[in-house]
């Protein structure tokens, strides 16, 4: 393969006139005096009030190696130090240039011209518009006729380094177990997942959606990024954290974006707002299906432009900060109901993550006991251990599919600390273990038939003759019966996606075969 370069003319390491000239180093010279690295083209860009020196420098790397070809380049730059002018004229250089990687070795030389054009190569050569390795030629360490320095070829993809590759690989690890708290999660979905937040964290500033019923840890892991972000130096400001279900009538408005002072009766000084206070910062917003359609509408103007008005105000804010919000609802069935703008929602929709609740992560329960274990350590200043018969009791009834773990992470932290808090002499014992499990069978029984009251409503003699597999479906579609105007209408909701498969429909028909496996009519509900 012939090897081709590409240099700035050094317009002072260069310079040299008379005999003398051969005993000083100047690097565009000294590049093709060794005898082990032949260049058979070097592309010299230079400025036409250096076009004697661009001649001195071709004749006489013609006289010591006439095998190179010197193809001169005139870049006009007005201002060699002007980063916006030189990269362009780089940029629009190499999109015209015809390289051929298959036949030729490309080389981006980097130590002639100003400091701004050696950034402007790297950052060329960095992303590929030079397809090259950088060059890098220093001058003997002693200076004597006739020594053409040393010569460093540096390839800029990192993967063929691998020392650094490795120090990539375990900070990208370590990253990752920044986002899990140091939790050693076994549940692949789960961990492929955090792997890809990692990369966006990093990244980007666009908002991220995190979806998942209450308790799978939504919060904890919006705090994990504002802090790997924070540690970045991506972030300055705070971490603003807010349960939009918390957010009712008129306050909602001035919570989330202040007022000014008189806005309102009582509204005796101005206030900030939440938004305002996570300037700089990540606003972490819980819940957010709960806002109210005007606040929905400020918050999409806050996101997209970065200012809004208070309340009451006549004059614009900025705040410009990074978003993540939380939901347990299905937002895009919330947008087809009305219920969610859709330019919101596709604003938020760029980075969405679903959190898989607990009972879809038990291979991650023993390693967060360890964590709610050095948790209720670090918090009550008592450490407390598991019996091995006690673990072993407690983890066997944790994995089983009849431990519900309907609250998720909150469920599991919330046994660790009972157990811990009664257990004595800092053993939880089987006995501990067996009390815990009756309380948690009676927590789930008790929301099992709160979460059929529907069912038990309309089949009080006989619901509880049918599996859970059918009452929880059967309690979906009795809800939305009671919200429809007609049979009709409730079938149409019901077989929105499989009527548009059928050449013709009778949705009132089919829910009124269902009803009756149950023996139901419209007219019950």
């Amino acid at each position: 393969m012939k090897t081709i370069v590409f240099s700035f003319l050094g317009s002072q390491l260069d310079a040299a006139k008379g005999r003398g000239r051969w005993e000083k180093w100047r690097p565009n010279v000294a590049l093709c005096q060794h005898d082990d690295f032949i260049i058979d083209k070097l592309v010299l860009f230079y400025n036409e009030q250096y076009l004697d020196l661009l001649n001195v420098v071709m004749d006489d790397i013609a006289f010591i190696s006439p095998e190179t070809v010197v193809e001169p380049y005139l870049m006009p730059l007005e201002n060699p130090w002007d980063f916006q002018e030189v990269y362009g004229a780089l940029y629009e250089y190499a999109r015209a240039y015809q390289f051929d990687i298959d036949k030729h070795q490309y080389l981006v030389h980097i130590t002639t011209g100003t400091h701004v054009a050696q950034i402007c190569l790297f950052l060329l050569t960095e992303t590929r518009y030079f397809p090259a390795k950088i060059l890098q030629s220093s001058p003997p360490r002693k200076q004597q006729n006739g020594e053409s320095g040393r010569l460093d070829i540096i390839d800029l993809d990192l993967s063929r380094y691998n020392l650094l590759a490795s120090r990539f690989a375990d900070e990208r690890l370590e990253i990752q177990n920044h986002l899990k708290s140091g939790i050693a999660t076994k549940n692949p979905t789960f961990n492929v997942m955090i792997a890809e937040i990692e990369q966006v964290a990093l990244r980007s500033r666009s908002p991220v959606l995190l979806l998942g019923a209450t308790g799978v840890g939504k919060s904890f892991l919006a705090r994990r990024v504002y802090e790997l972000k924070k540690q970045r130096h991506q972030l300055r400001g705070e971490f603003v954290e807010v349960n939009c279900a918390t957010l009712r009538g008129d306050s909602a408005m001035s919570t989330l974006f202040g007022h000014a002072k008189g806005a309102f009766t009582g509204a005796v000084s101005a206030r900030a707002g939440l938004l305002r206070s996570a300037d700089g910062g990540l606003l972490f917003l819980d819940e957010i299906g709960e806002l109210g359609a005007d606040e929905q509408a400020m918050l999409l103007k806050a996101i997209e432009e970065k200012r809004f008005y208070p309340v009451g105000a006549d004059k614009e804010v900025q705040s410009d900060f990074q978003l993540i919000a939380g939901t347990c609802r299905d937002l895009a069935e919330e947008v087809r109901l009305g219920n969610f703008r859709e330019d919101l929602y596709a604003r938020l929709n760029m980075w969405t993550f679903h959190l898989p609740p607990l009972s879809e992560r038990r291979e991650d329960i023993e390693p967060n006991i360890e964590f709610e274990l050095a948790r209720f350590a670090r918090e009550q200043g008592r450490e407390v251990r598991f019996n091995k018969e006690a673990r072993q009791d407690y983890l066997a009834y944790a994995l089983q599919p009849k431990a519900l773990w309907s609250g998720n992470f909150r469920d599991l932290s919330s046994s660790v600390s009972r157990m811990a808090t009664l257990a004595n002499g800092g053993r939880v014992t089987c006995e501990d273990v067996n009390k815990e499990i009756q309380r948690l069978e009676k927590l789930w029984s008790n929301q099992q038939q709160e979460a059929f009251s529907l069912c038990k409503q309309f089949l009080p003699n006989t619901w509880q003759t049918f599996d859970d597999f059918d009452l929880f479906q059967l309690e979906a579609v009795l809800a939305v019966c009671q919200q429809a105007n007609s049979l009709s209408e409730a079938g149409r909701q019901l077989f929105a996606q499989s009527r548009q498969q059928k050449a013709s429909t009778n949705d009132a028909d089919r829910l009124k075969k269902y009803l009756a496996k149950f023996d139901l009519q419209w007219g019950d509900i």
